[in-house]
């Protein structure tokens, strides 16, 4: 004979049952608050009022985020709200979104000004947006799959038709949520084997010219076709052997060549005003040390100012923040190359091992696969080459071996998210027996140790210590 408990004995029953305490005994139901996490909310809303750059609101449309993601109606209208001004290609901030709010008589109902502020100063970086938007759509799915099946229940309870077609019915659900937590990405062929197809028509349309950005020397441009997009090329040596030099003897060619290609260097070791210094030196050729001394010819000063001009008029930008992280660096470029309607054409990092991960916490080699995997979606990104400058271990230096991609410090995942890897080595500090330390033209062995769409091969150039500048280097002997 069933037995009639009060409310209360209920609750102990389900307690010693090691069933919820909102258990409902009758309808077999759980009568729970859905699943959210309301701090990710306002994270993901205070990175987005903060951004300034709108990575995290393209990150947002990318994830299919809407409204409906949000537990808390309030947010549901604050979001609205940056969605809105994300279309018109207005600026989002906390004004813009009370302003738009306001407009619409909504200002009032989420909390006012007051509460946009709140949310908005949260935060101080926006670093972890994507952590907390993880969150969002996680508790969004949960909650999506937890009323499909309430759904399901209740309406298997109450169907009176065919097995197959209620069936059919909830496989339409879970389906539907799983096309919506994953992009669209997948593309048939016929969306694509154009696109392949206009690429492979300039490769012989260009009859062996350069496809990419110029290095300026002539046996590296041979093997690689000069610099494409989508590409992460790194530059690995010692310290010593002139990374810096080479990156921005590069960045020279191209800012000076046929076609001007804007470049934005980021300079996490050096000021930006001693970049354009040696920069100016260098093309100017002009020695270093008398120039640190004053002690210039009017020849010299001349040509030093001619430089300094060409330079002001050169779509080159650099960045000189200390200690940026890799999501920063990113955020930057990506704006950069929004004022420029998609032009940037070479990004430069001096070095990679000086950026920083997203996390602080991480293990080094794993902060360091993060920041090679953030270098590498860049370039992607930007759809330009991004020159890379790294360290190489103490392991290069023993016994008289040239350096290997695997000597690259820190992390393996360097040489496996490159698309190219140069190794520079001095092969002989000068082309004579002369006293090395008298001689400042050393000779620098430079070996494409990997090539994801080409060759491997070494070339051998110049790098001359008084103007700081690399050269093409011909053998005398081979002539």
């Amino acid at each position: 004979m069933a037995e009639n408990f009060s409310e209360p004995q209920k609750r102990k029953a389900a307690k010693r049952q090691g069933k919820p305490l909102d258990y409902d005994s009758q309808k077999g139901t759980l009568e729970r608050e859905l699943p959210h996490n309301l701090d990710a909310e306002e994270g993901v809303l205070a990175s987005i009022l903060i951004d300034g750059t709108n990575e995290v609101v393209n990150s947002c449309v990318a994830e299919k985020v809407r409204e409906d993601y949000f537990f808390k109606p309030q947010h549901r209208l604050i979001y609205s709200a940056i969605l809105a001004l994300f279309n018109e290609g207005t600026p989002i901030d906390e004004v813009m979104v009370a302003e738009y709010l306001n407009k619409r008589g909504e200002l009032e109902k989420v909390g006012g000004t007051a509460e946009i502020g709140r949310i908005a100063g949260r935060i101080e970086t926006f670093a972890h947006y994507r952590h907390w938007l993880g969150i969002l759509r996680e508790k969004y799915f949960m909650r999506e799959i937890i009323r499909a099946c309430s759904e399901t229940i209740e309406n298997a309870y109450a169907s009176s038709g065919g097995i197959d077609a209620f069936v059919e019915h909830v496989e339409e659900k879970i389906l539907g949520i799983s096309q919506d937590r994953v992009g669209d990405t997948v593309r048939k062929a016929s969306e694509q084997v154009d696109g392949a197809m206009a690429h492979i028509n300039k490769m012989i349309m260009s009859k062996g010219e350069l496809m990419g950005v110029p290095t300026g020397f002539k046996t590296l441009d041979t093997l690689m076709r000069g610099l494409r997009e989508n590409e992460m090329i790194v530059i690995a040596g010692r310290p010593g052997t002139g990374k810096t030099s080479i990156a921005l003897n590069i960045a020279e060619n191209a800012l000076f060549g046929k076609t001007p290609v804007p470049t934005l260097i980021f300079s996490l070791e050096m000021l930006g005003e001693q970049l354009y210094s040696r920069m100016i030196a260098s093309r100017a050729r002009v020695n270093q040390y008398n120039l640190s001394l004053g002690r210039i010819t009017p020849q010299e000063l001349n040509d030093i100012r001619t430089v300094a001009n060409e330079l002001k008029s050169s779509p080159l930008w650099i960045d000189d923040t200390a200690d940026i992280s890799i999501l920063e660096m990113r955020a930057k470029a990506r704006r950069l190359n929004q004022q420029l309607h998609g032009k940037l054409g070479l990004v430069i990092v001096d070095y990679l091992q000086l950026l920083r991960a997203s996390d602080p916490l991480l293990p080094r080699e794993q902060a360091v696969a993060e920041i090679s995997r953030g270098i590498k979606a860049m370039s992607k990104e930007l759809l330009a080459p991004v020159i890379v400058l790294a360290q190489l271990n103490r392991e290069s230096e023993k016994g008289e071996r040239p350096p290997r991609a695997s000597d690259l410090r820190e992390s393996g995942s360097i040489e496996q998210d490159a698309d190219a890897i140069l190794l520079l080595s001095r092969q002989r500090k000068s082309a004579t027996n002369e006293d090395d330390n008298a001689n400042q033209n050393w000779l620098i062995r430079v070996e494409l140790a990997k090539q994801r769409n080409g060759p491997t091969g070494t070339a051998t150039l110049l790098f001359n210590r008084n103007y700081t500048r690399y050269e093409n280097y011909i053998d005398d002997a081979k002539l």
